[in-house]
């Protein structure tokens, strides 16, 4: 998982609230557990004009000239700006994957469904919750600013507009570390691999007849 560093993006932002993991990727995509190649499907019915289907060519599609992913320069944001409720409905970790996929690395938004919110940092997608009010004025200034950035501070635990306001967020310390460090599961299990090692060799010489 790659470190999750300081950084300024441009923001993309959906104003709906309530918007499900089905709208995030629909589930006829949900056959693979690559990590990868989810992207071309992301919001996949706002995204295009015709259906799709696995094995579609996406590049043969009508895309939706009104969808902000299809708009310059939405189509380079990494910053999504959303409202409350974000990634409901139907647990699904090609959610996240999706996101990241396109080139997200934050989700924006007052709250977010609980299981999103957990696979999103065990997949290092940082999701930042705001109050409903900063929300508003961050979709206030998104409107006024075609090229609209944010800057995103983890070490600080601050998003920055572009006029230097930095807005505090929250975020519990071992989920800061673990973005920070680059450690997904597989990671922080491998920083024990010298002990792993250790029991497996007393646990084997313990019981031989095991690996026999």
């Amino acid at each position: 998982m790659e470190k999750f560093t300081p950084f300024r993006g441009i923001v993309a932002g959906i104003d709906r609230p309530n918007i499900d993991t089905d709208a995030i990727i629909p589930k006829q995509y949900l056959k693979s557990i690559k990590r990868s190649g989810f992207g071309v499907n992301l919001f996949d019915d706002w995204r295009y004009l015709d259906p799709g289907h696995p094995g579609v060519d996406n590049a043969q599609r009508r895309l939706n000239p009104e969808f902000v992913l299809n708009r310059s320069p939405f189509r380079h944001a990494q910053i999504l700006l959303a409202r409350r409720n974000f990634a409901c409905g139907s647990s699904r970790e090609h959610a996240v994957w999706a996101l990241m996929d396109f080139g997200f690395r934050v989700v924006i938004a007052p709250s977010f469904a609980d299981i999103f919110y957990n696979n999103s940092f065990k997949n290092g997608l940082l999701p930042i919750a705001l109050g409903e009010v900063l929300v508003d004025q961050l979709f206030a200034e998104l409107e006024q600013q075609q090229d609209y950035q944010l800057g995103i501070d983890l070490e600080k635990q601050v998003v920055s507009n572009a006029a230097g306001i930095e807005m505090p967020f929250e975020i519990e310390e071992f989920r800061k570390y673990c973005l920070q460090n680059g450690l997904d599961d597989i990671g922080l299990t491998m920083q024990h691999t010298d002990a792993i090692r250790s029991f497996e060799q007393q646990y084997y010489e313990k019981l031989p007849w095991l690996v026999q």
